[in-house]
C-alpha cells in the first residue's frame, strides 16, 4: 500500500462504479460521500458519452469534471466543454474500414451525438437504455470523419473485438487508441485519449503526485490508468489480465465491489 495518503480516487463507470443493471447501489453512493467527506477528490472517467455519465452527477454530488470517451472529452458537470481531443480526420474512415473487416458493428461519437447504420444492431437498446438517449440513424459515416471523438466496434463475439483490437493497434500505432471497455465493445479514440492521460490531467490540474492516485476499474482500458497511479484496483469480475495488472482486487460490481474498495484500500 502507499506509504503517502491517497488525495484522488479516479473509478471507471460500467462494470465497476454501477452493477450490471447500471444501478448506483446506495452502499456505492454512501462510499464516494465518505470520500467527499475525507477530503479525498473523486472523479470518474469512462468510454461513455459526457450525457451518460449525468444522471450520476447529482447522487454522488459531483464537482469534479467527468472524463468521457476515455478522456478524449472533458466537461464540467453542468455540460460544458473543458478539453476535447478527437481522432485524426484521415484515420476515421480506414479505421471503420478495419472494424468492418473484422465483422464489427459500427458506432461513431461526434461531440454530444451518436450515429449509427442499424438501430437494431447488437446492443445498441441496451447502450440507449444505458446513456439514456437514442443514437442517429445514418446510411453511413461520409461527412462525419471531421471532430469524431470515438469510433465503437460492436459485437459478442469476444475473440473477434479482441482481434480487432489487436489489429488496430498494429495497423494505426501511434495515431489511435484501441482497447476494449467492455468485451463486446472495442473503443478506438485519439491517441492521448486514453485513462492513463486521464490520471495524468488530474494530476497535473491538482498538482497531486501519481502516488497519491488511487484508480479502480474492470476492462482492459483501465490498465493504462493503473500504470499511472500510486494504487490500482481491479474488480472482482475483471479478468485475469487486468486483475494482474492491479495492485489490489477488491469483489465483482454486483457484490459491492467499490464501496468495499473505498472502506479498505482507500479510507
Amino acid at each position: 500500500m502507499p506509504t503517502r495518503p491517497i488525495r484522488l480516487f479516479l473509478a471507471d463507470v460500467d462494470g465497476t462504479l454501477v452493477t450490471n443493471d447500471k444501478v448506483l447501489t446506495d452502499r456505492a453512493v454512501e462510499a464516494v460521500h465518505k470520500l467527499h467527506d475525507a477530503g479525498v477528490v473523486f472523479a470518474v472517467t469512462s468510454g461513455r458519452p459526457p450525457r451518460g455519465m449525468a444522471m450520476i452527477i447529482e447522487p454522488l454530488a459531483l464537482s469534479t469534471e467527468l472524463a468521457a470517451f476515455n478522456g478524449g472529452l472533458i466537461v464540467n458537470p453542468d455540460m460544458t466543454v473543458v478539453e476535447q481531443q478527437v481522432i485524426p480526420t484521415e484515420v476515421v474512415a480506414p479505421v471503420v474500414a478495419l472494424m468492418e473487416s473484422f465483422g464489427l458493428g459500427v458506432w461513431i461519437y461526434r461531440g454530444a451525438d451518436w450515429y449509427v447504420r442499424d438501430l437494431k444492431g447488437p446492443h445498441v437498446d441496451r447502450e440507449s437504455w444505458t446513456v439514456q438517449f437514442a443514437p442517429t440513424l445514418v446510411a453511413g459515416f461520409e461527412g462525419l470523419e471531421q471532430g469524431t471523438a470515438k469510433i465503437v466496434g460492436v459485437s459478442d463475439d469476444h475473440e473477434v473485438v479482441e482481434a480487432a483490437a489487436v489489429a488496430a493497434r498494429a495497423q494505426f500505432g501511434d495515431h489511435v487508441s484501441a482497447a476494449r471497455s467492455q468485451p463486446y465493445y472495442l473503443d478506438v479514440t485519439h491517441p492521448q485519449a486514453n485513462k492513463g492521460g486521464v490520471v495524468a490531467y488530474w494530476s497535473a490540474k491538482l498538482r497531486i503526485p501519481p502516488e497519491q492516485i488511487a484508480t479502480i476499474g474492470d476492462m482492459p482500458n483501465d490498465v493504462l490508468m493503473f500504470a499511472h497511479s500510486g494504487l490500482s484496483i481491479a474488480m472482482g469480475n475483471a479478468g485475469h489480465e487486468v486483475q494482474r495488472a492491479a495492485r489490489r482486487v477488491t469483489t465483482s460490481n454486483e457484490d459491492e465491489g467499490f464501496a468495499n474498495a473505498v472502506e479498505q484500500f482507500i479510507l
